[in-house]
C-alpha cells in the first residue's frame, strides 16, 4: 500500500469516526423521543377508556369535564405563532402575511379507530424492533417529521389528511438505517459504541442480549432485490493440509476465527487491517485419542473462553473435546460417551443458557450437555432417540420457548420442549433436512437446510408449527445433489442470509425478496464454497473452500 493510500485511508477512517459520532448523538436524541411518545401512547390509552365509560353512561357533563383536562394535559407545541393570520386573506394579498400555521387551533375531533404505525428511529444494531401498535383510538394524532411548510391561510385548515401506507419493504429499509447502500449497516451485531472501540482498537467486545423484532412482516414482501456491494479483496492460504470443514468467529472478541479441516488440526486466525488482511496465530491438534478422527463440527462458547468439539461414536472413540482458551489451549477429552454410534453431526450452544449446549448424531439422538461445577466437567442427558428414524444433522435452539429444534435425514423436523420435557412439534416436509439455523433478529424464525435442488433453503415460523413462510435456493452447476458441507449464515440484522455451493459461489438470499433465487451471487475461489460467515462489526465476509483457502470479501 502507497503512502498516498495509507493517507486516504486515514482520513476515511477519520470521516468514518466522525459521522458514526453524529448518528449515535441522533439516535440518542431520538432515543428520548420514543420514551415522551410511549408516556403520550399511555395516556391516549387512558383518555381512550375515559372517553368509553363516558360515552355509555351518555353524560354530556362528563364528556366536556374529559376533554377540558385533555386539553390541559397537552404538551405545547415547539412551533411558536409569529405573525397572526386574517382568514379572509383574499387572493392578491402576499403569501408572507401568514408564514407558518398556528398549530394552537382547535384540532377536529376524529372519532373512527385508526392504526398507528410507528417505524423504529433505529439502526438494526442497536434499536427496539419496528413494531406495528394498534390501538382502537379515538383521537387522530398527527406526527410530523419535517416542517410545516408556508402555505395559505385558506389551507391551515385542520382537516384530516389520509396518510398512504408505505411497502413493508420501504418501512423494514428505512427502519434499518438504508442496510441495502451502507454494506457495514447489517453487519453490526454489537451495540455502536463497541463496534466503533472493536474497530479502532481492536478490544474485546461484551456479548450482550440484542432485543429480538418482529421481521415477519417484511418476509416476501419485495418485488425487487436490495444488492449488496461486495469484492473480494484477498485470499490467504488457509494452512491446512486436508479439505476445510468448519469455519466460527469468536463471539466475544471480533478479530478472532477459527477454522478446521480433515487433518484434525484447527488453525487459530487474528483479523487485521480493518479486514483487509489476517494473520495465523497458532495451531492446535485437535484429532481424537483412538482413531485420530478429525472434529466434525465447532462450537465456540458464548464467553469466549473455550471451544467445544464433537468427533464420531464408532470404536469407543472420544466423542466431545473442551479447549480453554485460557490455559494454553489445551484440549481435553471428556469421558461421557452419550452417542451409541456414528457421527456426531452438529453442536450448538442454546441460546437461553451459556452453560448447555445440544448435539445430534447418526445415532438419531439429541443429547443436552450441562456444565456442573469442575474443571471441564460437562454432564449429558438424551432428550430423545426415537423421534428420528434416520441421522440427525442438525439442532439448534429457540430461546423465547426453550424448544430444542433437531432436524434429519428422515426429513423430520423435531420441537423438543425442555421445560415440559416433551415434543411439541412434529414436522415432515418433502426433502431431507441437514441443517437448522435461526434468526439472530426474530426468534420466532428459523432456516432449514434441504436436499432439494433450486429450493434448498426453508423459512419456518415457529408460531406456524411447521407451515413454511418462505423458500428459495440455487441451480448448481457442477452437481445436482447438495452437500451437507455446505453451510450458511445469517447476517445480523436477520435479514440476508449467506450460503456456500458445490459452485466457485456465495450466495446471498433477502428474506424480503418475493422470488426463489438469490438476490446476489458472488463468484468466489476456485473450487466449492463451503461457507460465507458475516463479521460481526466489520463490514466483510469470510468465506472457505475446498481450494483450501479462506477468502475476505469487504463490504461497500
Amino acid at each position: 500500500m502507497t503512502a498516498i493510500e495509507e493517507d486516504e485511508e486515514e482520513a476515511l477512517m477519520a470521516l468514518y469516526e466522525h459521522r458514526f459520532k453524529e448518528v449515535q448523538h441522533l439516535r440518542d436524541r431520538l432515543d428520548y423521543y420514543e420514551s415522551q411518545l410511549n408516556e403520550a401512547e399511555k395516556k391516549l390509552d387512558e383518555t381512550q377508556r375515559q372517553l368509553s365509560r363516558v360515552r355509555s353512561r351518555g353524560s354530556a357533563k362528563s364528556s366536556i369535564e374529559n376533554l377540558v383536562r385533555v386539553k390541559k394535559e397537552t404538551t405545547p407545541s415547539p412551533l411558536k405563532l409569529t405573525k397572526k393570520c386574517n382568514v379572509n386573506l383574499s387572493d392578491s394579498q402576499p403569501e408572507e402575511d401568514c408564514k407558518i400555521i398556528n398549530t394552537q387551533q382547535k384540532p377536529t375531533l376524529h372519532i373512527p379507530f385508526v392504526t398507528l404505525k410507528r417505524p423504529s428511529p433505529f439502526d438494526v444494531s442497536s434499536s427496539e424492533d419496528s413494531t406495528e401498535i394498534r390501538s382502537q383510538s379515538c383521537f387522530s394524532v398527527p406526527r410530523f417529521k419535517k416542517k410545516p411548510k408556508l402555505v395559505k391561510a385558506a389551507e391551515s385548515q385542520p382537516n384530516l389528511v389520509a396518510t398512504q401506507k408505505r411497502p413493508p419493504c420501504v418501512e423494514m429499509e428505512e427502519s434499518c438505517d438504508e442496510p441495502s447502500k451502507f454494506g457495514s449497516r447489517p453487519l453490526m451485531l454489537n451495540k455502536p459504541e463497541k463496534a466503533a472501540e472493536s474497530q479502532a482498537r481492536g478490544t474485546k467486545k461484551k456479548s450482550g442480549k440484542s432485543k429480538d423484532r418482529d421481521l415477519i412482516e417484511v418476509v416476501n414482501s419485495c418485488s425487487s432485490p436490495i444488492k449488496i456491494n461486495c469484492e473480494t479483496s484477498s485470499y490467504i492460504p488457509s494452512q491446512h493440509k486436508r479439505k476445510l470443514r468448519t469455519l466460527v468467529l469468536c463471539p466475544t472478541n471480533d478479530e478472532l476465527f477459527v477454522t478446521s479441516a480433515l487433518d484434525g488440526i484447527v488453525n487459530l486466525w487474528k483479523i487485521q487491517g480493518k479486514g483487509s488482511h489476517v494473520i495465523h496465530q497458532s495451531s492446535i491438534n485437535a484429532a481424537s485419542l483412538k482413531q485420530r478422527r478429525w472434529p466434525e463440527d465447532v462450537a465456540w462458547h458464548p464467553n469466549g473462553s473455550s471451544m467445544i468439539f464433537v468427533y464420531s461414536a464408532d470404536g469407543g472413540d472420544s466423542q466431545i473435546a473442551v479447549m480453554d482458551m485460557n490455559k494454553g489451549q489445551k484440549v481435553t477429552f471428556l469421558e461421557h460417551k452419550p452417542h451409541v454410534k456414528g457421527t456426531i453431526n452438529n453442536v450448538m450452544f442454546m441460546p437461553w443458557d451459556r452453560n448447555s449446549f445440544i448435539t445430534g448424531g447418526n445415532d438419531h439422538a439429541v443429547v443436552h450437555w450441562s456444565e456442573k461445577p469442575g474443571e471441564n466437567c460437562w454432564k449429558p442427558n438424551v432428550l430423545h432417540k426415537t423421534n428420528h428414524t434416520s441421522a440427525v444433522m442438525g439442532v439448534a435452539g429457540i430461546k423465547h420457548t426453550k424448544t430444542v429444534i433437531s432436524v434429519g435425514a428422515d426429513r423430520k423436523i423435531i420441537g423438543f420442549d425442555l421445560e415440559t420435557e416433551r415434543t411439541d412439534i412434529k414436522h415432515q416436509i418433502d426433502s431431507k433436512c441437514m441443517s437448522v439455523l435461526p434468526n439472530p433478529r426474530d426468534s420466532n424464525l428459523f432456516m432449514i437446510q434441504t436436499g432439494t435442488p433450486e429450493r434448498q433453503l426453508r423459512l419456518y415460523d415457529m408460531r406456524l408449527k411447521g407451515d413454511e413462510i418462505h423458500g428459495f435456493g440455487w441451480k448448481q452447476e457442477s452437481s445436482a445433489s447438495q452437500s451437507s458441507l455446505i453451510n450458511q449464515a445469517w447476517s445480523s440484522d436477520g435479514l440476508y442470509l449467506t450460503s456456500g455451493s458445490a459452485d466457485p459461489m456465495i450466495h446471498i438470499f433477502d428474506i424480503r425478496l418475493n422470488a426463489n433465487q438469490p438476490s446476489q451471487s458472488i463468484k468466489a475461489h476456485q473450487k466449492r464454497v463451503f461457507k460465507a460467515a458475516w463479521h460481526q462489526s466489520l463490514p466483510l465476509l469470510i468465506s472457505i473452500s475446498s481450494d483450501l483457502n479462506i477468502g475476505l470479501h469487504k463490504i461497500i
